[in-house]
């Protein structure tokens, strides 16, 4: 009797898990891949689910015990053995199943429960050298990416390219949260450009994601990747070996309070505005301050969202050539303090027209510095004057002193 009602609770938490894996594809529009619905991640070549028995638990609360672990793993099946490591911040652990679809279903149904209010991550578990290494592979950003997306939702959307080898959401280590945006490797590059082509503004889950490539070289011949790049890029939010995290919570690339990025090697004669320009034409996401430090050849970009600056420096890295000269850019050296104003840029103006001066470009830049202190509203264009003529003829930044400007430049 007791195994009957084992096996109907199995049968009803993977049904369960079906039906909520299936709602989270927009109907019509992105079909789920046919595959069987057991999360995949970055599966390395040599590794068979099918014969594996193990998760790995990940991010578990100081809370929780041994005893109390297996407790709740025992839900979906016979546990042979549990283990629990415990750190100074989150321990890990290992769930050991008699059989596999118990383990199965444990990473179904039990991956982002909440266990002392903290979610719990559930994957297989494999040693690090079963793994793909990916670094030579051909990588694209993912954004605007829902909350529910998993590294298996997102490995499932872009594994109908066969090619696909790794697919990774990246996560708030402290809230088990997504940040909303993630990379794919690609072992072929052809691949990678119709993963773009195709599935950019296709619906995953809740929300239309967009793609764009993610590396140096990604678009290019060039294998070699930058390592300003490398360092964004490389996907290390799963377990390496003995399940033990490798993310570095504090890493630039791991703090969502990072959300500015370091331009170096610019030309002597570029401008705040030429900087703002070449970094809004990429489309990365909202800027909300641009400086230059002349004398030292490097200036700042601060975007609104860290998912934003994130894929600035990967595009940035691509599109890396302003005035001559190829930049290099990579992360902010300290984070956003917190309260930071958050006031987006106004756009700035295409390219200078004919009949405007460098006082003209002068007077904008001083505008635009006075905008981020939230002083004015520039370049509201009254009258159908041109920004930059308005910015020049001081509309809108009466008084403004040369003192106030200096502290921006």
């Amino acid at each position: 009797m007791q195994h009957l009602r084992l096996k109907q609770q199995q049968q009803a938490l993977m049904q369960q898990a079906l039906l909520q894996q299936q709602s989270l594809y927009h109907p019509g529009i992105l079909a789920p891949p046919q595959i069987e619905p057991i999360p995949s991640g970055n599966l390395p070549p040599g590794f068979d689910p099918s014969t594996c028995r193990s998760v790995y638990v990940g991010n578990i609360h100081s809370q929780v015990t041994e005893p109390l672990l297996q407790e709740v793993f025992a839900s979906t099946g016979p546990v042979e053995g549990c283990k629990l490591i415990r750190k100074e911040k989150s321990s890990y652990g290992f769930v050991h199943y008699f059989d596999r679809r118990s383990a199965a279903l444990a990473i179904l149904s039990l991956n982002g429960r909440h266990l002392f209010g903290q979610p719990i991550k559930v994957n297989w578990a494999y040693a690090s050298g079963q793994r793909e290494d990916t670094s030579g592979h051909f990588n694209i950003f993912v954004g605007d990416l829902s909350p529910e997306v998993t590294d298996a939702m997102l490995y499932a959307c872009f594994s109908v390219y066969h090619s696909c080898s790794d697919a990774r959401v990246m996560w708030d280590q402290k809230t088990g949260r997504s940040r909303g945006f993630g990379f794919v490797s690609f072992r072929s590059q052809q691949d990678a450009q119709s993963a773009i082509n195709d599935l950019s503004g296709k619906w995953l889950g809740s929300r239309q994601i967009r793609c764009n490539w993610a590396t140096k070289g990604a678009g290019s011949n060039d294998d070699k990747q930058s390592s300003d790049a490398k360092s964004v890029v490389e996907l290390t939010n799963g377990s390496s070996e003995d399940g033990k995290e490798t993310t570095n919570n504090e890493a630039p690339e791991n703090n969502p309070q990072y959300t500015t990025v370091y331009v170096g090697n610019l030309a002597p004669e570029v401008t705040q505005l030429e900087l703002h320009r070449h970094f809004h034409a990429l489309g990365a996401g909202v800027i909300e301050e641009v400086r230059v430090q002349r004398d030292k050849s490097f200036g700042f970009v601060r975007y609104s969202t860290h998912a934003g600056a994130a894929l600035a420096i990967q595009m940035g890295n691509t599109q890396s050539f302003l005035c001559g000269k190829q930049i290099k850019c990579s992360w902010g050296s300290k984070p956003t303090p917190p309260g930071t104003s958050s006031n987006p840029l106004p756009p700035p103006a295409a390219a200078p027209l004919p009949g405007l001066s460098a006082i003209d470009l002068l007077a904008y830049e001083r505008q635009l510095a006075m905008s981020k202190m939230g002083g004015v509203h520039a370049l509201m264009h009254p009258q159908g004057q041109h920004p930059l003529k308005q910015a020049a003829m001081g509309v809108g930044a009466a008084g403004a002193s040369q003192a106030i400007y200096d502290g921006f430049i």
